[in-house]
């Protein structure tokens, strides 16, 4: 046999590999799709109506804040406030909070002190708002995200009436530019069937995760697994915390929402291209060796079925092993179309017309993994919000893809 077709059944086996993956996940995700609950459909039973307090962190956010805050004081729920914390921004973020706590009492403004070292930004500003905060429940949300008037009394209702300790709702991811249009499709893929609402409300399984623009959760369970201090250098804090609740015994369940809570996943390619990183540098400070072996499962999984059909598309005619290649790279590409249409579709509204694009999208996710594990132990490892972090010398609790 000539070593070109040893090369070509070698290409061809990794093909019908990646081709039984992608079967995986598509299956997964259909699943994940139809029996998923909903954050509106459950058995309401009698309660008492606590105080919630809308922990609300906010750095650059002056083309969201004011949009955001006007959903949470339309809501039907009467019992709540608004802690809206400033971190020290550099636009007109706390302006134009100052602004509204004027003229609504709901809103309380909070200005962020100087971030101590190995705090994320994030989780110090979560820690200022706890601190003014005065309510039973305490809801965190994204300055970037947007709620129906229904959302804090579905929320409350829902997590009184199971006896639950902590709900998480799974938002309807908004993509502004074409960049995200083309790549979140296929990330996509793996957030819905890896950290499944099913995965999370089941109690033989370890994952447990919060979406960190909606999670509403009883205040003595947040002190109980030690508040955002307990993740406070954790870069995806909103992981790493909804872990640590299940971990330690208490009562999480995911819902979908997309039709109550819009929420922005990233706002044009810097952006897009720091949110990847943020997903590979936790894997690869806890393991490089994992990190690795996953970046490699990704490429395969998400790009080299169309580089491996290029070019058994160029030399077909030479040999049958092109030909055998040829089909089983073109089954492969089939599947990847098909699972990033399912979640276009279904997950994120998007048109087939992105979908198009989604190998370039591919390209992106890839490339952006790559760069975090290259810069992983950098100081200026990830920067987010105006802020480079550097986590090379912390404790990471990291989404595994």
């Amino acid at each position: 046999m000539h070593i070109l077709d040893i090369v070509n059944y070698f290409l061809t086996a990794i093909m019908l590999s990646v081709s039984v993956a992608w079967v995986f996940l598509i299956k997964s995700m259909w699943i994940t799709f139809r029996d998923s609950p909903f954050l509106d459909r459950y058995n309401s039973k009698p309660h008492h109506m606590p105080k919630v307090s809308i922990i609300l962190p906010a750095r650059n956010e002056e083309m969201f804040i004011e949009k955001c805050i006007n959903s949470l004081l339309e809501q039907d729920y009467e019992n709540y406030e608004i802690i809206a914390i400033d971190d020290m921004s550099d636009d007109n973020t706390g302006e134009l909070i100052k602004k509204i706590a004027k003229k609504n009492s709901k809103v309380i403004h909070v200005q962020a002190g100087p971030k101590p070292e190995k705090w994320i930004g994030k989780n110090w500003a979560c820690i200022e708002g706890f601190k003014r905060s005065s309510g039973e429940l305490l809801l965190f949300t994204d300055a970037d995200t947007t709620h129906t008037n229904k959302t804090i009394s579905l929320s409350v209702d829902h997590l009184l009436s199971e006896e639950l300790d902590s709900l998480t709702v799974i938002p309807k991811m908004l993509c502004l530019d074409w960049w995200t249009k083309i790549t979140l499709p296929v990330l996509s893929t793996f957030l819905h069937t890896r950290f499944s609402a099913l995965r999370v409300n089941d109690p033989s399984k370890k994952t447990g995760y919060f979406f960190g623009s909606f999670f509403i959760i009883k205040r003595k369970t947040y002190e109980a697994v030690g508040t955002h201090e307990s993740v406070k250098s954790e870069i995806v804090e909103d992981g790493a915390l909804g872990r640590k609740v299940k971990e330690q015994g208490f009562k999480l369940k995911m819902v979908r929402g997309e039709h109550l809570v819009e929420a922005v996943w990233a706002r044009d390619l810097t952006t897009l291209w720091h949110a990847l990183k943020r997903l590979m540098i936790p894997l690869y400070i806890q393991s490089n060796k994992m990190a690795v072996g996953i970046f490699f499962a990704v490429l395969f999984l998400l790009f080299m079925p169309f580089p491996i059909l290029a070019y058994a598309v160029s030399f077909a005619s030479i040999s049958t092993s092109f030909e055998v290649l040829l089909g089983a790279s073109l089954f492969a590409s089939g599947l990847f179309y098909l699972g990033s249409t399912i979640d276009a579709k279904k997950g994120l509204g998007l048109g087939f017309r992105h979908v198009l694009f989604a190998p370039l999208g591919s390209a992106v996710i890839v490339s952006g993994f790559a760069s975090g594990i290259l810069h992983a132990k950098k100081s200026n490892a990830v920067t987010w919000r105006g802020r480079t972090y550097s986590i090379s010398d912390t404790r990471q609790n990291p989404i595994s893809l």
